[in-house]
């Protein structure tokens, strides 16, 4: 570490979400925030003085004194911070996407793995309370359906709704499928903005699953919702609610838990189908992310949401994009 026992973390970026970022690393313990930086000094001197943390007018000297950073610059950004905060000897926590092409992703990778450091990505999703909860089911889905719908705002609209919304699907996606994608097909409409706004994916894996998405950035609602069908199972997991539930079919009367609610189903062979919702533990996801960079940081550890994940997903995402573009 520069300086003591202690992590130090930089903050770049304190807009919307860079706000949240401080907020949380100000409630880790191991950790200290070692300044923030801002093309905008007005909303980065309102930040410096809510959270009383040092505000830096030069990137270069924040990064001299930083052991990571957590980059929450809008994406076309991405690219060049990570790269100078690489050559700064920083672990990198970058929000999702990792950047806004695949070229600068391995880039960053090649240099990160030759630095020995970490690079974690805000894929935020995966530690959801709900999809901690899904994590410990056995997982092997033969259809996925999708839906992340969000009501327009033009923060974040520097990229289109497939990089802004459907990524945290497709990285989820990836993440439960163990299986290459045999093919895709996609669609998706400009509205409002300048790039697309709502978009809908098919993917079909080799292994015979499919997964339909449907992401958009114009809805008169929130909604992040997935459910998993496989044989025998349905699960189904609210994001935005920190709801899972299960349906799953028993060919004899299942002695589970007392909270469990079992149904019998008629025809000549008795089926039984047990619904189940665990209890979701309570807990901030963009928090619980932050202590797994920091944990990775002190135990020299992959994350969970590591740079080769993340580019896999921006690859993915890409492809999406540009059959929408043909």
């Amino acid at each position: 570490m520069k300086k003591g026992n202690t992590i130090q973390i930089g903050v770049i970026g304190v807009g919307h979400l860079g706000n949240f970022h401080v907020k949380r690393l100000k409630e880790i313990s191991g950790i200290s925030i070692s300044g923030i930086y801002d093309k905008n000094p007005i909303c980065a001197d309102e930040i410096s003085n809510q959270y009383d943390v040092k505000l830096f007018s030069s990137l270069q000297a924040l990064l001299e004194i930083s052991d990571a950073v957590s980059i929450v610059a809008p994406t076309p950004y991405h690219f060049e911070i990570a790269n100078l905060a690489l050559d700064k000897d920083c672990h990198l926590f970058i929000e999702k996407p990792i950047t806004d092409n695949i070229e600068h992703a391995g880039l960053l990778l090649n240099k990160a793995e030759k630095l020995n450091k970490i690079i974690q990505v805000g894929h935020i999703e995966r530690f959801n309370p709900a999809f901690t909860v899904l994590k410990n089911l056995d997982i092997q889905p033969r259809f996925i359906e999708a839906h992340r719908l969000a009501k327009f705002n033009p923060r974040g609209n520097d990229v289109p709704v497939i990089l802004d919304l459907m990524i945290h699907d497709l990285d989820i996606i990836l993440s439960l499928v163990k299986s290459d994608i045999k093919e895709i097909r996609a669609n998706g409409v400009k509205v409002v903005s300048s790039t697309v706004d709502i978009a809908n994916a098919r993917l079909e894996f080799e292994n015979g699953c499919v997964a339909n998405l449907t992401a958009s950035r114009i809805s008169q609602k929130v909604m992040r919702k997935m459910r998993l069908f496989q044989e025998e199972d349905y699960i189904t997991i609210d994001f935005h609610n920190g709801i899972l539930e299960e349906y799953k079919i028993c060919n004899s009367p299942p002695t589970e838990d007392i909270n469990d609610q079992v149904i019998e189903l008629a025809g000549k062979e008795k089926k039984y189908v047990l619904y189940r919702k665990p209890e979701v533990p309570k807990h901030d996801a963009l928090k619980e992310e932050l202590i797994h960079f920091a944990n990775s940081i002190q135990n020299a550890q992959k994350p969970e949401t590591d740079g080769q994940s993340a580019a896999k997903a921006l690859g993915l995402a890409l492809k999406i994009q540009k059959i929408i573009d043909q």
